[in-house]
C-alpha cells in the first residue's frame, strides 16, 4: 500500500499535493520538537529545516523520544533528523545546530519559508522569531506546555495578535543585598552562584543585570555601607584570581569566599537579631578529614542518574567545586590567548559550568543552614527550565500540525488558539478549550509599526545616506535607534558622516526609527554590495510613504483608545460614587448611653463586644445641648441602636459614628459626641 494513501483520503489529494510542496522551518528540537518532527515526517511534509543551538542530556530520555543514552552530549536537531528519517526516509530533512538570532538566519532567510512552527523553551528566542516572522510575512505558530498546561496559536501579521501583543511574566529578580549577604531559599544560593560569583569569576559579573538582581532602592547609610563593602570583596577576589593555575589556588578562592567573607558578615550583630548566623567553612578542616574524593565522584556512566539526582555531601561538594574551578579557569586561559575580553558564559548544558554552580549554591545553602539541591534541580533552577510532560507535548504538536493544515490550505480564518487545561478536581468535561484568535493589540510596538526591508551596501553608504532615504519617504527629523542605541537624533549628528558598518548597522541588524510627528518605522537592513544593487544606491523592500499613512491612522485610533478609556474612568467613578452607602439619619429614639464605668463592667462581663468593621463609618446625628439631657453628665461613647431603645429626648449637635459594639446581643454603632 502506498505510504500516503490514508492521508490521501483524510485531507484530500490537492491539500497533500501542498504539505508535500511547502517548506517549513522547525524552530526548537526538544519535547514538542521532537513529538513535532515525528509528525510532520507522517503527515506529508516533505521539505522540513531544523534548527536548535542545544545538545541532549540525560534529563531529557524521559520525554524526548528521539533521543537514546547513545545520543548524550551530541546535536538535538541532528539526532532528531536522523531518527525522524526512521519514519520516513523520503522526508529532506536539513538540521542545523546553530542559535536561531545568528545573523545569518535573517529576515530574507526567513522568507523562504512558507510556514514557521516554534517549539522553543524561553520568552528571549520567541520573542525574536515573532518579529522575523512578521518582517518577513511568514505565518507562525507559536506553542508552549507548561506541565500539564498547553497552548498553540498562530500569529500572522494584521490578522492576529503577536507574541508580544500580550506583556509576560517578567523573570523574578531579588534584591543585591539578600543575594549577597542573607539568601533564605535555593534559588538566592543559585542566584548567588549564577550571576554573581560564576561571573565575577569567569566573565563580567552581572550586578545590573535586572534579571536577576535589584538594587534596593532607599537611603539607608547602612544598606550603602553594605554595598561598598560587597564591591570591596568583588575587588579582593578579583586580586586571587591573578593567582589562577597556581598551586592553592582553589584553596585561596574557597576561603575567601566561604571563609573570610562569611566571617565579616557574621561581626554585623544587627543582622542576626531575627535569623540565624551563617557559618564559615575552612578547606583544609574539610578535606584533612575526608581526604581527596575525586576517586569516589568517579562514578561509572550507569550511575549518572544517581549521582545527578542525589544531593552530594559536603566532602563531594568541596570537591566537584575545586574541581569545576580549575578546569573552567584553565579554559578561560586558552580563550584569553586569542581574545582578552573572551568570557564564560553560564550554559545548563554545559558540564563544568553546571558542576560549577550546583557546588557554589551547595555551599552557599550549608553556610547559611538552607536545603541543599541536587545537580538535576539546580539545572532546572538555574536554567530556567519549564517542567514538561510527554503527553502533554504529544497533544500540543498535535494541535500544531492540524493548524499548519489549514494555513497551508488557505484557511487561516479557521484557525482557533487552543488551550490545554488540567482540572485535578475533575469539574471540568474538556480537556481542550478553543477561541478566535486574538485581534492585534493596537499599542503592541512590535506587530502595529511597519517592517521595510533596506538593500544597502553598508560598507560604503553613511548614516546620512540612510537620513536621506527616510525623509525623502515622507519622514521628518528622524531619530535612528538601534536596540535602544541611539544612532542619530536632531540633536545628535555625530555619526552622520559614518558607515553603517562602521556603527554595526549590518546585515539583519532591525533599526527603528521615528519622526518629529512620533509616527514609527521599523528598518531591517540587508546588506548588498554596490556591485549587486544593479546600479542603484539603495532598494527600498516596501512603501515609506504607505507606512506613515498607516502610522498616521494608528495614532489616530489610538487617541480615540485613550479617550474611551478615560469615558470609562470617568463611568467607573460615578458608579462607585453612587453605589457608596448614603449617610444613616438616626433618630434620637435610637441613642443608649453608656456610662464608662458600665462601659468597663460589661467588656469585662462579655456583653459588650467591640468589632473592628463596622457596616456604618462616619454616619451623621445630633447630639443635645447638654448630655445631662439625655441621663448622664459624662461625654463618654454612646452606642446607637436599631433596637429602638432610647430616653426620647432630642438630639441637635452632629456626631460621628466611631466603632460596632455588641450590646447584650445586639449590634449597635458606637458615636463619639463632638
Amino acid at each position: 500500500m502506498e505510504r500516503n494513501s490514508h492521508l490521501r483520503t483524510t485531507i484530500g489529494e490537492p491539500l497533500l499535493n501542498t504539505v508535500g510542496a511547502s517548506r517549513v522551518l522547525m524552530v526548537g528540537a526538544g519535547g514538542i520538537g521532537c513529538e513535532l518532527l515525528k509528525n510532520l515526517v507522517m503527515s506529508g511534509f516533505q521539505d522540513i529545516v531544523i534548527i536548535d543551538l542545544d545538545t541532549i542530556d540525560l534529563s531529557n530520555l524521559n520525554r524526548q523520544f528521539l533521543f537514546q543514552k547513545q545520543h548524550i552530549k551530541k546535536s538535538k536537531a541532528k539526532i532528531a533528523r536522523e531518527s525522524a528519517l526512521e519514519f520516513n526516509p523520503n522526508v529532506r530533512i536539513e538540521a542545523r545546530h546553530q542559535n536561531i538570532k545568528e545573523e545569518e538566519f535573517s529576515v530574507e532567510w526567513f522568507k523562504g519559508f512558507d510556514l514557521v512552527m516554534n517549539a522553543l523553551d524561553n520568552l528571549d528566542a520567541r520573542r525574536h522569531v515573532n518579529k522575523m516572522c512578521l518582517a518577513a510575512k511568514v505565518p507562525l505558530i507559536e506553542s508552549g506546555t507548561a506541565g500539564y498546561l498547553g497552548q498553540v496559536t498562530v500569529i500572522s501579521g494584521d490578522l492576529t495578535e503577536c507574541f508580544d501583543c500580550l506583556s509576560k511574566e517578567t523573570p523574578k529578580t531579588f534584591p543585591v543585598c539578600t543575594i549577597r549577604s542573607t539568601p533564605s531559599t535555593p534559588i538566592h544560593c543559585i542566584v548567588w552562584a549564577k550571576s554573581y560569583l560564576f561571573g565575577l569569576l569567569f566573565g563580567n559579573a552581572e550586578d545590573d543585570d535586572d534579571e536577576v538582581m535589584v538594587k534596593e532602592d532607599n537611603a539607608d547609610d547602612e544598606t550603602a555601607k553594605e554595598l561598598e563593602t560587597l564591591k570591596a570583596e568583588s575587588q579582593a577576589l578579583k586580586t586571587i584570581l591573578a593567582q589562577a593555575g597556581q598551586e592553592g589556588f582553589t584553596e585561596l578562592v574557597f576561603n575567601k569566599v566561604f571563609g573570610t567573607d562569611i566571617e565579616r558578615l557574621r561581626k554585623m550583630e544587627d543582622m542576626w537579631k531575627t535569623r540565624a548566623a551563617p557559618t564559615p567553612l575552612n578547606y583544609n578542616q574539610i578535606m584533612d578529614i575526608t581526604g581527596h574524593l575525586s576517586q569516589q565522584l568517579n562514578v561509572a556512566p550507569e550511575s549518572t542518574t544517581l549521582k545527578d539526582q542525589r544531593v552530594w555531601t559536603l566532602p563531594e561538594t568541596v570537591t566537584v567545586f575545586g574541581d569545576s574551578l580549575v578546569r573552567l579557569t584553565e579554559r578561560l586561559k586558552e580563550l584569553r590567548e586569542s581574545d582578552p575580553e573572551a568570557s564564560i558564559s553560564f550554559d545548563k548544558d554545559d558540564a563544568e559550568t553546571l558542576d560549577f554552580v550546583t557546588a557554589t549554591a551547595n555551599l552557599r545553602a550549608h553556610v547559611y543552614g538552607i536545603e541543599e539541591k541536587s545537580r538535576f534541580d539546580v539545572k532546572a533552577m538555574a536554567g530556567n527550565i519549564i517542567p514538561a510532560i510527554a503527553t502533554t507535548n504529544a497533544i500540543v504538536a498535535g494541535l500544531m500540525v492540524m493548524l499548519a493544515f489549514k494555513i497551508l490550505n488557505k484557511r487561516i480564518a479557521d484557525c482557533k488558539t487552543t488551550y490545554l487545561v488540567y482540572d485535578s478536581r475533575g469539574d471540568r468535561d474538556q480537556l481542550l478549550i478553543s477561541e478566535k484568535l486574538a485581534k492585534p493589540n493596537p499599542r503592541c510596538y512590535i506587530c502595529r509599526n511597519a517592517y521595510i526591508g533596506l538593500k544597502i551596501d553598508t560598507t560604503t553608504s553613511t548614516v546620512q545616506d540612510f537620513v536621506d532615504i527616510m525623509e525623502d519617504g515622507g519622514m521628518t527629523d528622524v531619530e535612528i535607534q538601534e536596540n535602544g542605541r541611539v544612532i542619530h537624533d536632531p540633536d545628535f549628528d555625530d555619526n552622520l558622516g559614518k558607515t553603517l558598518a562602521e556603527l554595526q548597522l549590518t546585515n539583519g541588524k532591525f533599526v527603528d526609527l521615528v519622526d518629529v510627528d512620533d509616527r514609527k518605522v521599523i528598518v531591517y537592513i540587508i546588506h548588498r554590495d554596490s556591485a549587486a544593487l544593479d546600479g542603484e544606491k539603495f532598494i527600498l523592500e516596501g512603501d515609506v510613504h504607505k507606512a506613515l499613512v498607516q502610522q498616521d491612522k494608528l495614532r489616530k485610533t489610538l487617541e480615540q483608545l485613550k479617550a474611551a478609556d478615560a469615558a470609562e474612568e470617568a463611568l467607573e467613578a460615578a458608579r462607585k460614587a453612587a453605589s457608596a452607602p448614603a449617610h444613616k439619619h438616626v433618630e434620637d429614639s435610637d441613642i443608649v448611653m453608656l456610662e464608662e464605668e458600665e462601659t468597663r463592667k460589661r467588656k469585662r462581663d462579655g456583653s459588650l463586644e467591640i468589632l473592628e468593621n463596622g457596616p456604618l463609618k462616619k454616619s451623621s446625628l445630633t447630639e443635645p445641648a447638654h448630655p445631662s439631657e439625655l441621663g448622664g453628665g459624662s461625654q463618654q461613647p454612646h452606642a446607637v441602636s436599631n433596637d429602638g431603645v432610647g430616653d426620647g429626648t432630642s438630639a441637635e449637635q452632629a456626631v460621628d459614628v466611631d466603632e460596632v459594639v455588641m450590646v447584650d446581643g445586639e449590634e449597635v454603632d458606637v458615636v463619639i459626641l463632638e
